[in-house]
């Protein structure tokens, strides 16, 4: 079964604009069923062009303007699949942008260190760019009705949001375990020569245990094993891979916000779940209310972003009062307190006082399809 990916009709509205389109995002989110997509719609008029395969690099790599053109021949789309494999493939897509503006190119990378920094200086000014998530409520909508969203919500906290998780449920412990090690271990130690994978392990397992909390580089410094500064490469490295995002707290001051503490949250819950081999049930757990903190704040990113609308997203912490999420959006302040049982909760008195035309909603199970699916937005 095929679902349309949201983002999909937003990629179109930017074609034949003169400008490359990169689309980045994890392995196993579903670029290359995209970008088909997208073929789909100019059937006799496209190239796919695949970069795992070493003759296509070739193809791309180290050649002339004229020898390109033989290339794509006359075709109109060009999509260039995994293309970080092409050495120098930042030169060659200058080439083709500059020497055919008529023709739109579309590049996707699995990681955006592996992209990014491969095209960025070369393509300054001549792209666009998209992030691709595993699939959102919105999209999982084709699949189920509200209702049955709503049953299924155990098992999204469980085993996530990933394309073949959805749609091979009966596989979906292998799947992840797939996606959390193979996938994105195989990309990072590619490119980074880590000569301590197992201290990348050990990380991720302590990240995942502290789900939501703020974390500190000098106790997961002594937790792995390993100097402060390389903790905090390591989660540079985990953040480009799509893997971990964080959450800075929010501060009108700047320098008080660079000085704390950050919490760490997954891009997907079931390959955190896998990355510490927990696959129980919501009731027999103690970490459900993390999970549904991580899960409302990664569906809510999507949600935006997918539909081209961008925020800033934050946590709130003073005098030991909280705030599970703020979103700073258009210069207003959305405040959200994320629970998973039903509870009357008020803002802080401290918050209202400090930012009175902020806007302060509590999110359950209950209310969650009001606020992460497009009517809310």
């Amino acid at each position: 079964m095929i679902v349309e990916r949201t983002i999909l009709k937003r990629i179109e509205r930017y074609l034949f604009k003169g400008k490359i389109i990169a689309i980045y995002g994890a392995r196993q989110v579903g670029k290359t069923t995209l970008v088909k997509e997208l073929i789909k719609k100019f059937p006799d008029d496209s190239i796919y062009l695949n970069c795992d395969e070493p003759d296509i690099r070739s193809l791309l790599s180290n050649k002339t303007s004229t020898e390109l053109r033989f290339v794509i021949g006359d075709k109109k789309l060009v999509v260039i699949d995994e293309a970080q494999r092409v050495k120098d493939i930042g030169i060659t897509l200058k080439l083709m942008v500059d020497n055919f503006p008529e023709k739109q190119i579309v590049v996707t990378g699995s990681s955006s260190f592996d992209l990014t920094g491969k095209i960025e200086e070369p393509l300054t000014g001549r792209k666009i760019d998209f992030i691709l998530f595993p699939f959102s409520l919105e999209e999982i909508s084709q699949i189920y009705s509200p209702l049955e969203i709503k049953r299924l919500l155990p098992r999204f906290l469980i085993f996530g949001m990933y394309p073949e998780v959805v749609l091979k449920p009966e596989l979906s412990r292998e799947i992840l375990r797939s996606i959390a090690y193979s996938y994105a271990f195989k990309d990072i130690f590619k490119l980074y020569q880590i000569r301590n994978p197992e201290v990348l392990e050990k990380l991720l397992q302590a990240l995942a245990l502290q789900l939501g909390a703020e974390v500190s580089y000098n106790e997961l410094s002594n937790l792995v094993g390993v100097d402060k500064n390389t903790v905090a490469n390591y989660i540079r490295i985990l953040e480009q891979a799509f893997i971990i995002f964080k959450l800075p707290p929010f501060s009108r001051n700047l320098r008080n916000e660079l000085k704390k503490l950050r919490k760490v949250f997954f891009y997907d819950v079931g390959v955190r779940n896998a990355y510490i081999n927990n696959f129980n049930p919501i009731d027999l757990r103690d970490d459900v209310g993390k999970l549904w903190e991580n899960f409302v704040i990664v569906e809510r990113m999507k949600s935006l972003f997918n539909h081209g609308i961008y925020a800033d997203f934050y946590f709130w912490r003073r005098n030991r009062k909280e705030i599970d999420l703020i979103e700073e959006r258009e210069g207003k302040l959305y405040a959200y307190e994320i629970k998973w049982r039903r509870t009357k909760v008020r803002p802080p008195r401290v918050f209202q006082e400090a930012y009175p035309d902020s806007q302060f909603s509590v999110i359950t199970r209950e209310n969650f399809p009001e606020f992460l699916l497009p009517s809310s937005l």
